[in-house]
C-alpha cells in the first residue's frame, strides 16, 4: 500500500457513474411501477452499493480503508438507460474515487442480477469517474511560484562541527520539492542576538520564508523562541497549531515543542524542532498549504 501516514486529513469527496441497459421497454416499467418479481430494483441496488463502498478496501487490496462519512446515490431513465450516480465523501489522507466508482459499479450488477429473470438483454457499461475534490491537484497551482526561502539552524555543537546537520536539510528538500528556491543557508550558535539578527537581514532583503531549525527545546540554551517573539509582528497561531498536533499523532513527546510562527515584514518566520523527524514532520504538516500565505500577503497589500 501506498503510505499515506505523513499526509493530513481534508474533506474528500467523489462521485462516480455507471450505466444500466435493458433491452426491453417492459422492463423499464416494471421497475417504475415496482413490479420486478426479485423486488424493489432501486431500494435494493441502493442497498448492495452501501456494502460495496463500505467494503471497498477488503476487496481491492492496495486500496486504504478508511470512514465513509456520506454515501448516496441518484437514477435517472433515459429511454432503455438507467444512469446512476454514486457520491462519496470522507474527512481522510486520500481519496474516494475509488469507493465511488466501486459503489455504482455494485448496484449496476445488483441491478443486472435482479433484472435478468425478465429480460435477457441487460447491459452494463460506461463505468467511470465524473468528479473528485479535495485532494492534492485541487490545490497545487494554487500557490504562488518563484518564493524564496532562508535555512537557519541554530546548534552549538552543529556550528562547532561535532555534529551534522540534518534537520535543516530535511527542511530544504522539502522547500525545493514545493518549488521554493532555497538561497541562504546559515548555521549559526544558539545565540539570542545572532538569531534576532538573521531574521532581521533576510527580511529586510525580502525574502519571504526565514525558517529556523533548533533551539525550541526547554533547556536554558534552547532561545530560538524567545528571540523570535521579540522581533515578530503577527503571530499565526493556527500554524503553530497543526504542527503541534501533526508531531502529537505521531510521538507524545510533540507537545513540548515550541514551534513559532508569525511575520516580519513580508515574511513569514517559522522556528521548527531542531530533530531531523521532528524538523520532517513539522514541514509535512503544512506544507505545500502554508504557501497560500503569500497570495494573501499580495491581497493585503494590493488593498492598503
Amino acid at each position: 500500500m501506498v503510505d499515506i501516514t505523513h499526509k493530513s486529513n481534508t474533506f474528500r469527496t467523489a462521485t462516480a457513474q455507471a450505466i444500466v441497459k435493458v433491452s426491453l421497454p417492459e422492463t423499464i416499467t416494471a421497475i417504475q411501477e415496482d413490479t420486478v418479481p426479485k423486488g424493489n430494483v432501486f431500494a435494493m441496488s441502493k442497498a448492495a452499493g452501501l456494502l460495496g463502498v463500505k467494503k471497498t478496501a477488503e476487496l481491492l487490496p492496495d486500496c486504504h480503508p478508511m470512514p465513509i462519512e456520506f454515501c448516496g446515490f441518484e437514477y435517472d431513465i433515459a429511454g432503455l438507460e438507467i444512469t446512476i450516480r454514486c457520491t462519496v465523501s470522507t474527512i481522510y489522507k486520500t481519496g474516494v474515487e475509488v469507493e465511488a466508482m466501486h459503489g455504482a459499479s455494485i448496484v449496476a450488477l445488483n441491478m443486472y442480477d435482479m433484472l435478468k429473470p425478465i429480460d435477457k438483454g441487460v447491459q452494463i457499461h460506461t463505468i467511470k469517474l465524473l468528479e473528485k475534490r479535495g485532494g492534492k491537484s485541487d490545490f497545487t497551482d494554487r500557490f504562488p511560484r518563484g518564493l524564496s526561502a532562508a535555512v537557519i539552524v541554530c546548534s552549538d555543537t552543529i556550528f562547532e562541527g561535532t555534529k551534522e546537520d540534518r534537520a535543516g536539510k530535511a527542511i530544504i528538500t522539502k522547500l525545493e520539492a514545493c518549488n521554493v528556491s532555497v538561497v541562504h543557508y546559515d548555521v549559526i550558535p544558539d545565540e539570542k542576538e545572532m538569531i534576532k539578527e538573521k531574521a532581521l537581514q533576510y527580511a529586510n532583503e525580502g525574502i519571504q520564508l526565514i525558517i529556523y531549525t533548533g533551539g525550541t527545546g526547554l533547556s536554558q540554551r534552547d532561545v530560538t523562541p524567545e528571540a523570535l517573539h521579540e522581533i515578530i509582528e503577527r503571530k499565526i497561531p493556527g500554524i503553530e497549531e497543526t504542527i503541534r498536533r501533526y508531531g502529537q499523532e505521531r510521538m507524545p513527546y510533540a507537545m513540548l515543542s515550541r514551534s513559532v510562527a508569525g511575520t516580519l515584514k513580508d515574511s513569514l518566520l517559522l522556528a521548527l524542532p531542531g530533530s531531523t523527524n521532528g524538523a520532517k514532520e513539522s514541514m509535512d504538516a503544512v506544507f505545500p498549504s502554508l504557501l497560500h500565505i503569500f497570495k494573501i500577503f499580495k491581497g493585503v497589500r494590493h488593498d492598503q
